[in-house]
């Protein structure tokens, strides 16, 4: 994964990746500020090597002395955590609590090379960490002095001298807030990103425009959101003419005026489908349709899903009669070519359903007939089938300037739609771009399309550009 596609997936899931953020942070900077203030206070002793009473110590005993005494400095940590050095703590500072409690407290250290010994003492009362800190350096040095090294009648060969007494600590060694939260606020980052990125593996299904790009390798040509005008028995650019949806129609319209090829003899020849049912090819159908309409193109709009036809019953318009009866025999196009709301725009319901739609959608008749509309019509728009239900619009695709993918947000599954194009790219069927349907209003940019009008009407230097690169 690329720094451009971890920034896409947290643009994507941007909401997941804050609240992570904001929830990890306010934990750790509750636990920093929640957690009780303790002080730390240390003595310091140092040790030296004296030899054995009434003796006569030469270079070499001395040499021999600073070996013994590095060995036995090492011991001294874990020394002062014994029954020995700390019950007499207890009973001079007379306190509450076991030689376990005060145990955890105590901490001490020989710095490397040094015949220093470090003791700290960590407690809630800065007044306590420091009597503690002096009575264990006392008892640790009496210990050391009297018992540990001789029976009581001669002098112990090592003593440890106190040369630095615990102060009283002015401010609190823990919580370091600081630290604490720099090490929150990079904590958050990571299960920000780690989230951001598990909710992305885990989401199956096309979550937006840029899934949708980066899946079908192609372009936006629209973005239709989703909203009750839609789902009217009327086009958008009939029922509601100036509102963002109808303009979002004429902008798909533009794009794919754009991006099919320039012909004199016969008109341009476009397949609408998906790759699973439901994502609304056929609103996208009709109302592109329409829109196409609106600008004085002669449009034939053909419901070739003949498995399961809806273009009559989106408009509430005469269907059972069409294309499965012409391509039959039982009925000529002039018989079943309904007008639609322009005398400019001209429908072709798919009639009842055949038995053998496979077949009939490849015979010859259904070539001659589309090759007849393309002489008599500017615009011949094939609604077909899902392309995981059937074949229908890869066939098609074959002969025309390009299919246009309708991929529906929450509905269009990753791995079938990047098989669905992975199938197209194979058969060199051309692609001339998606329309993400279901959008969320919200996250509507003009930035998420192909083209664009400036304000003065003319069309950008990337329409040219686009249609020098195609011809």
């Amino acid at each position: 994964m690329t720094i451009a596609d971890l920034l896409r997936v947290l643009r994507k899931h941007i909401a997941t990746a804050v609240i992570a953020f904001a929830v990890v942070f306010a934990a750790v900077a509750a636990f920093t500020f929640l957690s009780p203030a303790k002080y730390t206070s240390t003595a310091e002793l140092f040790a030296t090597y004296t030899g054995q009473q009434d003796s006569t110590q030469n270079s070499n005993e001395m040499n021999s002395g600073a070996s013994y005494l590095s060995t036995q400095i090492k011991t001294y940590p874990q020394l002062i955590k014994t029954q020995a050095v700390l019950e007499p703590v207890i009973q001079d500072l007379s306190l509450n609590m076991s030689v376990d409690d005060l145990s955890k407290m105590v901490t001490a250290t020989n710095p490397t090379n040094t015949f220093m010994v470090d003791i700290a003492v960590e407690s809630r009362d800065a007044q306590q960490s420091s009597d503690i800190a002096n009575s264990v350096a006392k008892n640790l040095s009496k210990q050391i002095s009297s018992s540990l090294y001789t029976d009581g009648t001669s002098k112990s060969p090592i003593q440890l001298t106190v040369v630095q007494k615990a102060q009283v600590p002015d401010s609190p060694s823990s919580p370091k807030i600081p630290l604490y939260l720099a090490a929150g606020f990079i904590l958050a980052v990571i299960v920000a990103i780690g989230m951001a990125l598990l909710k992305d593996v885990m989401n199956t299904k096309v979550d937006g425009i840029d899934d949708a790009k980066t899946l079908t390798g192609s372009s936006a040509l629209g973005t239709v959101a989703r909203a009750e005008v839609m789902s009217r028995s009327k086009p958008v650019v009939v029922c509601e003419p100036s509102s963002r949806e109808a303009e979002e129609f004429r902008r798909i319209r533009t794009n794919i005026s754009f991006l099919s090829p320039n012909s004199e003899e016969h008109g341009h020849l476009i397949v609408i489908t998906s790759t699973e049912p439901s994502e609304g090819k056929t609103t996208i159908s009709i109302n592109t349709a329409a829109a196409l309409a609106e600008d004085g193109k002669t449009i034939l709009l053909i419901d070739a899903d003949l498995r399961h036809p809806s273009v009559a019953r989106v408009l509430g318009i005469e269907g059972n009669v069409g294309l499965s009866h012409i391509l039959s025999g039982q009925a000529s196009p002039r018989d079943v070519v309904q007008p639609y709301w322009k005398s400019n725009l001209h429908l072709l319901p798919a009639g009842k359903r055949p038995g053998n739609a496979s077949i009939l959608l490849n015979s010859d008749m259904m070539t001659e007939m589309v090759e007849q509309a393309l002489a008599q019509y500017d615009y011949v728009i094939l609604d077909t089938a899902p392309l995981s239900v059937a074949n229908d619009a890869a066939v098609f695709g074959k002969r025309a300037d390009g299919i246009v993918m309708v991929v529906g947000k929450g509905i269009a599954e990753k791995k079938e739609l990047k098989a669905t194009i992975d199938g197209l790219n194979t058969n060199e069927i051309p692609l001339l771009g998606f329309v993400l349907n279901f959008a969320d209003p919200k996250k509507i940019h003009s930035k998420n399309y192909y083209y664009y009008d400036t304000p003065s009407g003319q069309h950008s230097d990337r329409h040219s550009e686009s249609r020098e690169k195609r011809h």
